[in-house]
């Protein structure tokens, strides 16, 4: 089960679960779109997959299976991903 982390890892951005501007990887490394789409270009920088739009949990479930609370943060940002 995704664990629909709260926060994007580049600009902690709150992404809270039914947001559309979330986007992640297959390891479900959490971005926000602005980060992923601009900065990173589509790829995600630990570990170089695709990053996708996360899909929304639907609100009758999100009691039973909440949402993680754990925010996973770079301080120092996102670098870039190189140009091919």
């Amino acid at each position: 089960m995704l664990q629909l982390r709260p926060s994007c890892e580049c600009c902690d951005k709150d992404l809270p679960p039914d947001c559309e501007d979330a986007r992640i990887c297959s390891f479900e490394c959490t971005f926000c779109a602005d980060c992923a789409d601009g900065r990173l270009a589509g790829i995600c920088p630990n570990c170089g997959g695709g990053l996708l739009p996360r899909p929304r949990r639907p609100a009758h479930l999100l009691a039973k299976y909440p949402a993680s609370n754990q925010r996973v943060h770079k301080p120092a940002g996102c670098p870039p991903v190189p140009s091919a």
